[in-house]
C-alpha cells in the first residue's frame, strides 16, 4: 500500500534505464533518468534503485562502495542499506529508494512524476 507523500509524488511511473548485462555485480552505476539522479546497482542478482544522493552530504553514492548490502558515501563514510535506506551505524535521514524492475532484459525504475527540486541533486565533487 502507497503512503500519502508516494501517491502524491504519483509512483507507478516506470521508466527504462539500462540494459541488465551493462551492470556489473556490486558495482555501483550513476546516472539521470527522466532529470532524476540514480544509482543502480546489482547485489545478488537483485537490482537496487536509489537516489543518487547522500542524505547527509549531498555526494553521489554512485561514488561510493557497496559492502554487505549497503552504498558507503565516499565524502564521509556513512552507510545506508540498500533495502530499506536506513542508515547504518548514524542518525542520518534514510536514502530515498526507487522500485526497480527487469524488463525484456531491461532495469526499468519507477520515479516519481516531475521534476526533481534542489534537495534531490547531488554536488559534483
Amino acid at each position: 500500500m502507497k503512503t500519502h507523500v508516494e501517491a502524491a509524488m504519483g509512483h507507478g511511473n516506470y521508466h527504462r534505464a539500462v540494459c541488465l548485462d551493462q551492470l556489473e555485480e556490486g558495482q555501483p552505476a550513476g546516472l539521470v533518468l527522466q532529470g532524476w539522479p540514480v544509482m543502480l546497482v546489482v547485489i545478488d542478482g537483485r537490482v537496487h534503485a536509489t537516489l543518487d544522493r547522500c542524505p547527509h552530504a549531498a555526494s553521489r553514492l554512485s561514488t561510493g562502495r557497496i559492502r554487505r548490502g549497503a552504498v558507503m558515501c565516499p565524502l564521509h563514510g556513512a552507510r545506508f542499506e540498500l533495502e530499506g535506506g536506513r542508515c547504518v551505524g548514524g542518525s542520518y535521514k534514510p536514502l530515498k529508494i526507487f522500485d526497480a524492475r527487469i524488463s525484456e532484459g531491461w532495469v526499468e525504475v519507477d520515479l516519481p512524476i516531475g521534476v526533481p527540486g534542489f534537495e534531490h541533486m547531488p554536488v559534483d565533487m
